[in-house]
This record gives structure tokens, sequence and C-alpha cells, in this order.
């Protein structure tokens, strides 16, 4: 059996088998019985002693040193039974700092309003693990404690009641790792989670303080009634980032990226990120309606950015995002501007720091929440750690937290992560010290999130027009009643003597009469709004209308593409690839030499290969983003003996730009917000999302309505994303058919976006490579093509990517304009099946074109496709979607009954449905084989029809 060594998790046991021992020897195991004997002859031996929860397990020093006088033999040499009892004192004592370290949370103060604690208090009582007043001036081992190495039960209790009972509770034993148990433990126990704090740091927290209640104050006299999301109740908030700062400054990191919801923001604005504070009475005096008409955001929506220049000369920028009303959404479009700067810089998470301030309701309620804890620890994803900081209202509106959330705090989502949660009373402003300090340190030790849960309250309603208490009466009679976080901090400070009264007077009145200063400037007929310009990585681009941009050569010689084929076909000699792979890398080497033509896959790498090595960043990332939903791309290729993979985009040119192709999580509104936040730091480089099936935007809808159809207009901030999106209507069914365009053209205006549906590979091709060259920057949505991936006519000669550039209308060249009789126009993969079907009937009077640019799309561009045809040629639109989907709407309201004055105009399609598609393949058929007759101005009786719904026209 080897040595035996007992611990407190078998101490029970063996204590019976002891027992069994002394009453029959033989009543144990051979094992045991010499064991016993052993502790006979020597007690102070092989005996039990305490094992340690944390940290190395070894002996203490003087463990037995109290009990040999009242458990000896009177030699100094310890009894059986007085070794036991000592081993039992240990046990209880470890038991009961694990369960505070386990359970202390709940008993800690962190409300200011005084709520009961969320445990049982007799649950770490000392009689709870057996242990009795008695025992309290006993010594037991502190092996386990960062202090002495022995301790008084009654210094153990203390220490622990300090450390996880007064204004701090953690939550942090759910984490694997003993290391960072320990490592947080030693942090935690050594300082019994308190700071210490010169005057001079206590009074900067005063003064910061002071700022923040100030500022709310002179806001609700001067504005009265009107709308600013106050942070009176939450205060410490601004000491808090003050301190966060400071310590990233001393940590050297140069970029922080600010995400938060509008509760708290103008004060951020005016107190952290340094906008000027007549620029925000300017925007509550509102006094030039001619400003913002159609455009522009709530104050409380801005975002700002700045330079920080920290107590040690360090200098930090500071990027606060434009955040909608839609509240956690800003978070991963924050993370996805972290990481670009950090990609840009070449930083692995040192020089960066992702800062996101929540509302309780919100991390507890939004789904989002849970997506971005889960990109964290995401190769594609990770930005160095992020610290969360909850601004705990203890409310949501009107709905309190046990008709919010199922959970014990707002904040237990994050415990799917391996990382510490801090829970801080905000009324106490050096506890919230002491837990910044750690959590900065916790996060630049492990590169791990962190979260501040700091409590505190909303002083006046959801806004300052709201009444809270027809809905909480008691808890806003209890808040009427209480001081400001200041006062009582003042009240403290007093007390110490650190501080006197007149000199806190004097940096009120000051902070006042600055705010007054800036308050008459804001009010100055001349005075002109600071309009903040584009950052330095967005000098040279340029967004507004697309019509003032002009088109640029998108061509690639034909020798380079060739030569890239070449390397993109090529692999290191000791890849064993699938050969399947090794047949389609055959054929991609064959259209890279013009002697086949390409296909939409190989098109697609030969545009991101041109890229890269001209220097440009490219970025793409969906669920299947390495192989392709469709096993088309094959962009990174394992080795089917050993499953390395290699990735041929990245082994093109020494001096190439970087490449990333990740595959993400199966989640769309984290990932489409972190992609389009990495676009809004990357305007020098291609940002890719694509969705599994373009069905399943739908799920990132509010990215696509709150930040890339509408940040342009609202905030000026340009973006270049690339949304790749499968659509088209192929007997797959509802969800996997439509990638929505009807809810794209809905929001197209102003030229906010592009929206395309291609034909061919080599549109693509010049597409994306437009996307770039030009210093014209839109997100780009494509509608990008299933069956045409494969489809034998669906494919480009190398020519068309030498000579021609992107065309926003193909024309058709097959037939005479003179004889046309008709014209039908279409988008995507329906025009292979239109062209077919006109071979098919033999039709040589009806010209097909192809509209590849849905949006913009200016009048003179079809002007152009339709100059060749006689005026009053009747035109159709034909589409795959019902009637009340895809085009046919937007190009209705566009156009009307004439298009362009010269031209009758009318639409074939599916009937209005409230569902894209059937899920009957045989169904589909039968619809697509209508939809195709009447297009040619058959009757859908003469098509074959059997259903009741027919195709309309």
């Amino acid at each position: 059996m080897g040595t035996i060594e007992p611990n407190n998790l078998s101490l029970g046991f063996v204590e019976a088998l002891y027992a069994d021992f002394l009453k029959n020897p033989a009543s144990v195991s051979e094992d045991w019985r010499a064991y016993f004997q052993g502790l006979e002859g020597d007690p102070g031996g092989a005996g039990f002693r305490a094992q340690p929860q944390l940290g190395p397990r070894h002996a203490a020093p003087g463990l037995f040193s109290n009990g040999a006088a009242a458990n000896g033999n009177g030699n100094g040499r310890v009894s059986t039974d007085g070794h036991l009892q000592i081993a039992a004192l240990q046990d209880r004592a470890d038991q009961m700092v694990r369960a505070y370290r386990v359970r202390g949370h709940l008993f800690a103060r962190i409300d200011p309003l005084g709520s009961p604690p969320k445990g049982n208090v007799a649950d770490l009582e000392p009689g709870y693990f057996g242990l009795k007043d008695a025992d309290l001036d006993r010594k037991v081992s502190g092996i386990t404690i960062q202090g002495p190495d022995t301790l008084t039960l009654r210094q153990v209790l203390e220490r622990m009641n300090n450390t996880y009972c007064r204004s701090v509770g953690v939550q942090y034993m759910h984490i694997d790792s003993p290391d960072v148990r320990g490592w947080l433990a030693a942090r935690m126990e050594g300082s019994e989670n308190r700071i210490s704090l010169t005057r001079e740091q206590q009074l900067d927290i005063l003064t910061r303080l002071t700022d923040a209640v100030i500022f709310e104050e002179f806001i609700q006299k001067k504005y009265l009634g009107a709308k600013s999301f106050s942070l009176e109740g939450s205060e410490s908030l601004i000491p808090l980032l003050d301190l966060m700062i400071e310590k990233a400054g001393e940590q050297k990191i140069d970029e922080i990226v600010l995400g938060m919801a509008h509760r708290g923001r103008l004060n951020v604005l005016a107190n952290i990120m340094g906008k000027n504070p007549r620029d925000i009475f300017s925007e509550f005096e509102d006094s030039d309606p001619q400003l913002q008409l159609g455009r522009g955001d709530v104050k409380y929506h801005l975002g700002y950015s700045s330079e920080w220049a920290a107590a040690n000369g360090h200098k930090i920028h500071l990027s606060l995002c434009f955040n909608p009303s839609h509240l956690e959404f800003v978070n991963p479009v924050a993370l996805g501007r972290l990481r670009a700067k950090m990609d840009r810089a070449g930083d692995n998470g040192e020089k960066g720091l992702a800062l996101l301030i929540h509302g309780d309701a919100a991390f507890a309620g939004e789904g989002i929440i849970q997506e971005i804890l889960n990109m964290s620890e995401l190769p594609g994803y990770r930005t160095g750690g992020t610290v969360h900081v909850i601004l705990n209202n203890q409310i949501g509106f009107t709905t309190s937290p046990h008709e919010g959330r199922s959970t014990t705090y707002a904040t237990d989502v994050a415990k799917m992560l391996q990382i510490p949660i801090f829970h801080v009373n905000g009324e106490d402003p050096e506890a919230v010290a002491a837990v910044v300090n750690l959590a900065m340190d916790f996060r630049k030790a492990f590169k791990r999130d962190v979260v501040i849960d700091m409590y505190g309250y909303r002083r006046r309603g959801h806004n300052e027009g709201d009444e809270p208490s027809f809905t909480q009466p008691l808890l806003y009679r209890t808040i009427e009643r209480r001081k400001s976080v200041r006062e009582g901090y003042l009240d403290h400070l007093l007390k110490l003597g650190g501080v006197t009264r007149e000199e806190a007077d004097r940096i009120a009145a000051k902070r006042t009469e600055q705010l007054e200063g800036e308050l008459s400037e804001a009010r100055r007929k001349e005075y002109t709004r600071t309009q903040e310009g584009p950052s330095r990585v967005w000098k040279g681009f340029q967004g507004g209308p697309e019509s003032g941009v002009k088109d640029v050569d998108t061509s690639v010689p034909a020798e380079r593409l060739t030569g890239l084929m070449e390397k993109l076909t090529k692999l290191p000699s000791d890849f064993h690839p699938h050969p399947k792979i090794e047949k389609i890398l055959d054929q991609r080497r064959l259209a890279g030499r013009g002697e086949k033509p390409l296909d939409w896959a190989s098109a697609e790498a030969l545009a991101l290969a041109s890229l890269t090595t001209e220097g440009f960043r490219i970025r793409m990332s969906g669920q299947d983003a390495q192989r392709g939903t469709f096993s088309q791309r094959h962009a990174v290729l394992h080795d089917i003996l050993d499953g390395t993979t290699y990735m041929p985009l990245r082994h093109l040119d020494e001096k190439q730009g970087p490449l990333e192709i990740y595959n993400s999580p199966l989640t769309e509104n984290g990932v489409l917000g972190f992609e389009y936040g990495y676009s809004l730091d990357t305007p020098k480089g291609l940002t890719i999302w694509e969705a599994q099936f373009g069905d399943f935007v739908n799920v990132a809808q509010p990215i696509i309505d709150q930040f890339i159809a509408s940040a342009e207009e609202k905030w000026k901030r340009l973006s270049g994303l690339v949304m790749l999106l499968p659509h088209g209507f192929e007997g797959m069914g509802p969800e996997h058919s439509s990638a929505r365009m009807e809810r794209f053209l809905a929001m197209a205006a102003e030229d906010n976006f592009q929206v395309m549906n291609l034909t061919t590979p080599a549109q693509y091709f010049h597409a994306l490579r437009r996307q770039l060259v030009r210093p014209w920057r839109k997100p780009l949505i494509i509608m990008t093509p299933k069956s045409l991936l494969r489809l034998p006519a669906a494919v480009s000669p190398l020519s068309d990517l030498t000579g021609k550039g992107f065309q926003r209308i193909i024309p058709d060249d097959t037939l005479r304009a003179e004889k046309v009789k008709g014209v039908l126009i279409c988008t995507g993969k329906l025009y292979y099946e239109l062209a077919e079907e006109r071979t098919r009937r033999g039709n040589e009077d009806t010209a097909i074109l192809r509209l590849e640019q849905l949006y913009p799309l200016y009048p003179q561009t079809l002007a152009h496709a339709l100059s060749p045809y006689a005026e009053g040629t009747p035109v159709t639109w034909v589409q795959e979607e019902p009637e009340n989907m895809g085009a046919w709407r937007y190009l209705r309201v566009r156009f009307g009954e004439s298009m362009l004055g010269r031209y009758p105009f009318q639409g074939v399609y599916r009937p209005a449905s409230s569902t894209p598609a059937t899920g009957s393949a045989s169904s589909h058929k039968l619809e697509q084989k209508q939809l195709l007759a009447k297009a040619f101005g058959e009757t859908t009786a003469d098509a074959g029809a059997k259903t009741p719904k027919n195709i309309q026209a």
C-alpha cells in the first residue's frame, strides 16, 4: 500500500478505522493495522497531518506545539488520541477556510442599500464545522493561508471574514486550475482584500467622486426633466475608471477600447474621455434644427476618442464606441475594434485592453453576453482578456432582479469561464480601488477576462422623466434617505483626519464654477460644436454617394494570376492531402493556366491571393469558413496522416499582407458584430463574414440594423465589411433558401451599403478586389451562390479576370437588339435557368439582363443597359422569391409601372407568402417550372399547375 498519509477528505474514514483497531486490531486490514501500530510506537512520526487545499502539501512547523501539554505523556510526546484531536482540529479549520472561499461572497456586505445576506449565516459559524469557543485560541497550520505559518483559529476566522465578507465578495473556486486559485487566494488573503492608499490617492478618489456628483447635479438643475440617464447612485464608476486607466498606464497599455450603454455615459464622456462639457451642453441646447436633419444620434449614444496621460507619463489612446439603445450589442463591436488595433500593432494582448461596462439586467438577460464570453478564449477572437464592469443598479427599468433572472447574481453567466468575479460595494471606494488593482493584475498575469460587479443603485427612474416609486415604492423610499457616495466617503476621510471639509468644499466649488463657464460658452450664438474628425488610419478613404467615386481597374495580368495559382496549388513535399483535394488542386492549376474555366472558389482564391500579395490585410470568419459550407473553398488543408494544417494563401510572397481565415463559433450576432468592429479599424484590409446559410443572418439583425446599415448616417463611421450570404431557391426548404435580400433593400438609402447577387466567378473576383482598390468604404452584402458553385455553365475564362472589370449590369450579347420583343431582368442563379428555358423554347426575341448590383442602383445604369432596345419594349423583372420578398417591391417603388418612362414594367414571382420557400423538393420543382413558364408569357395552366398557389405576374 505504500506510505499512508490521510488527508482532510479521508479523516473521518480513518478515525472510524482507528476506533475499530482499538477495539480489535484484527478487524482492520494488515496495511492499516501496521500503520496504526506505527502511530502507537511513534505518534509524532508518520501520523496524520493537515493537507492544504491550495498550494503545496507539506507539514507546517509548530503544528503540534500547543497540543502536547494537553494531550501529551509528560515527555513532550503526543499521545495517539491527542494526535488525532489536533489533526481533527486542523481538518475542521481547513473545511472552514474552504467554506469561506467558496461561500463567503454570499455573506459579503456588497449592497449599499443593506439587503440581508444571500446565504445562511449559520453556514460559516465555527460550530457548523464542529469547532467550539474553546478552540478559537488554539493554533492551527497557516500554510493554506497567505501569512504566518501558524495562527490561532480566531485569527483565521478574522482573516477569512475580512477577506470574503466585508465590502468585497469573490467567486473564484469554480476555477479548475489550483495555480490560478492559489494566486487569487494569496493576493486576497494576504491583503484581506484591502489596499493601502496615500492621502494623495484618497484625495484623488474624493475629487473624482466630486466630479461625478457635481456633473449630475449640474445637469439636473440646468436641464430639468431632460433625459441624461444619470449616473447618480453609482458615481464610483468614475474613480473606478480613473484607477483602472492609471493601472493600465503602469502596465504600459497603449490602447483601451470602451463599450457601454447609456447609463452614466455623459458623465464618462465628460470626466473620463475628456469631451468638452460645452459640447455636451450644446447637445442639450439643441438650438439648430437644421444641423441634424435626418441624421445624427442622441447625445447619450455618442462615442469619443482621446489621449490619456497617466501619472507615470505613459500615454494611452481611449476609444469609447458609439452605441445604440440595444445595450449590450456594442460589446462584440468593441472587441473587434481592439483585435484590429492589436493585429495592426503585432500585439498579443500586452498593449491593448477592452473595457466593457454593462448593466446588471442586461448582463443577465442579453444572450450576446454569453456569445462574447464564449468567444473570449478562441484564437480568432481573443484580445488578451476583457475587463467587464457591471454597473449594478439592482433593477432593470421597472423589473426587479427576482423578475429578471433565475440566478443569484446578474453575473452568474460569467462562471462559464475560468475567471474570478468580484462583487464590490460601490459605496466603499477604497474597496473598489482594491478590486480594480487585483482585477487588472489578474488579467495581465493570465490574459483572461475578469468581472467587477459594482453594486450601487439608480437614484432616479430609468430616465429623468420616469417616476420609479410607481413600481418600487419601498426601494425608492430607502434611496431617497441616502446621502451620495461622495458625502459618505468624505465622512470617512474626515474621521481619518486626512482631509478637511474646507478642502472638499473648494474642490466642489471649483468644479461647479468650471461647468458654469462651459455652459456660458455653449450658449453663445457664435459657438460651434467641436466635430471629431476621422482617425489617422482612415486618412485617404471616403464615404458618401457612390456617384462621386471613380471606377477603378480591378483586373490582374494573366501571368500574375497563373503564378499565384501555381503557388496556391503547391503543397510541401511532406504534406499528405485528401485524394479528393489533390484532384481539386489539379483542376485549379489548369484553370490558372487558362486551360479550363475558373469556378467560383478558384476565382475567390485568386482575388484573395492578388490582394494579400499587394500588401492588404485579409480576415475571413464564418462557421465553416476554412472549408466552406458547401465544401468549395478548401482554404485550409488537413494532412490525412497527422492532422496538421496548411494554408496555401499564406505562402505566396514574403512581403504579402497578413491573412487569416477562422472557423467561428455557432454565433451570428457576436461574430458579425466582432467582424464589423474589426472593419472599423482596418480600412486597408478586407474583413469578411460568411454565413453558413444566408437565412441565418436574421439572427444578427441588431448588428445590421443598428450598426452596418446606419452607422455612417448616425455617427459618421465608415466600414468596408463584406458579408457573404448563401442565397438561392433550390428545394432546400424555408430556412435554407433566402438571405432576405428584401430586408437589406428596404434599409438601402443614401448609398449606405452595397447589395449584390452575382452570376459569374469573374464578377465575384472583381467585386472583392474593388472593395479594396477603391478608396470608397461601404459595407458589401453579397448573395453568394450554392448550386452555381458547381454548375458547369457558371464559370469564367481567365481572360475575364485580366481584361474586364466589375459590371453592375451584364447585358445580353447573344441576341440582335432589333429582334428583341421583350426584356427579362433577373439576378443571381435564376439567370441560368431562364437562359436554359429560353434555349429549350428556341426563343430568339427575349433578352435577359443580369442585375448584378441591386444597390446602389442609378437610373443611368439601367438606361445604358436598356438603350439598345426600342422604347415601349416590355421589361419584366423575374425573381424566385415571393412577391413580398426579393427585389420586386424595391424596384416597383423605385420605377413604378414604366421603367425610366420608356419601358412598360411588370414582375414575375412566387405569390406573397409568410415563408420564403416550400419544404417539398417536388413542389419546388413545380413552382420553378411555373415561374419559368410565366416569365416567357405562358400561363400557369399551360405549365402544369396543380396547386392553388399560382405564380403571379
